[in-house]
């Protein structure tokens, strides 16, 4: 049995093509391989790995301030613990290869898979790579990319790895089901606005100054506030005059579902919601974080070229602009649809097939 530890964490950026990749590496194999996630105690990983039927081996977080600050000193002896930590799992699962996903869980285990000489595969999910995966891509065996054109050293262009629910989803057929599960009806538009897994607090406002105006127009709105923004949420609502509902959710712990319900998305442009709905052809308008290293600024580049989505800068997000950009095109059907048509030709299909191949090549090399 082949043995394959998987490290990444932090946010669903990181964990979902994790979860897409071990999906693979089960498939590939037929259940012949022992699969092993690292991650650590404060990220998003300690809910949605173990909930997807994976172990999970928790190690201490080590982040890597971008400024000089007296966190910056304690770095060196702290990595030094994660990275040992990190080797004895290694040993004790008798890995074959490591597959990291960035991250701060992912820098210790890259160095101890190189210090037990094993071989190391990178993924890196956005646009504008990550301090770990820039790192680990000077040893790394195969760097994979999911867009064209990241700066790392011998990047392949594999795509995106997405969850079979993801790249098997029909939205047409599953639309009045996964409406039912919000309470939606079957007809008129719908819009779902989510800020990522933590929620967006900029995202948030515009979406709830705009509601008038959108359900006034027939516009449904599902908002995905986020667990620690739910509290502020206004009341569900139903306009009286043309029946469209506002249903405000903390978390969705099925995506898909949403995005078969919605015409449309507003959204942050990280990486996973990028290619997720480019994928399942959702046209959105994408929102990027304003801070970090400026990767969601970049990550939707290749859509805007094919005019198949819309940026909004964080700071130009308010309710007029929100308005403007949605109503034209939620409420134009043939708009849509030639967008969805175009999204679904932007992006490899199965990427996490693709990387499960590899990393079971790298594996089987040793």
């Amino acid at each position: 049995m082949v043995s394959i530890v998987l490290a990444g964490g932090g946010t669903a950026g990181h964990t979902s093509p994790l979860i897409a990749t071990a999906e693979r590496l089960r498939e590939a194999t037929d259940g012949g391989v022992l699969l092993t996630c690292v991650g650590t105690p404060k990220g998003l990983e300690s809910k949605v790995i173990p909930a997807a039927g994976l172990t999970l081996r928790m190690i201490p977080p080590v982040p890597l301030p971008r400024r000089i600050t007296p966190a910056l000193f304690a770095v060196p002896a702290r990595l030094a613990g994660a990275v040992r930590q990190a080797r004895a799992i290694l040993a004790e699962v008798e890995a074959d290869a490591v597959v990291g996903f960035g991250g701060y869980v992912s820098l210790p285990v890259y160095l101890a898979a190189r210090l037990a000489k094993l071989p190391v595969v990178i993924h890196e999910q956005n646009a504008v790579p990550g301090l770990a995966n820039k790192v680990a891509a000077r040893f790394a065996k195969v760097t994979a990319v999911s867009f064209p054109g990241t700066p790392l050293p011998g990047a392949r262009y594999v795509g995106m790895p997405v969850r079979a629910a993801i790249t098997g989803l029909d939205r047409a057929a599953r639309r009045t089901a996964a409406r039912a599960l919000w309470g939606f009806g079957a007809d008129g538009p719908l819009l779902l606005v989510s800020g990522g897994s933590q929620g967006a607090v900029a995202i948030n406002d515009a979406t709830v100054a705009a509601l008038p105006q959108l359900l006034a127009s027939g516009v449904s709105v599902l908002h995905v506030l986020g667990p620690r923004n739910i509290g502020s949420a206004p009341e569900p609502r139903t306009d009286a005059a043309t029946g469209a509902r506002y249903v405000p959710v903390a978390y969705v712990d099925s995506m898909e579902d949403a995005y078969a319900a919605a015409d449309m998305m507003l959204g942050r442009s990280g990486a996973g919601t990028v290619i997720e709905t480019a994928t399942v052809g959702l046209p959105t308008v994408f929102v990027p974080l304003p801070h970090g290293n400026g990767e969601q600024a970049r990550n939707a580049d290749f859509l805007i070229e094919a005019d198949a989505a819309v940026i909004v800068p964080n700071a130009d997000l308010e309710a007029p602009r929100l308005v403007a950009e949605v109503l034209p095109l939620i409420t134009d059907p043939d708009k849509l649809a030639a967008i969805s048509a175009t999204l679904a030709r932007l992006v490899p299909r199965d990427a996490a097939r693709d990387l499960a191949r590899i990393v079971l090549q790298q594996a089987g090399e040793r």
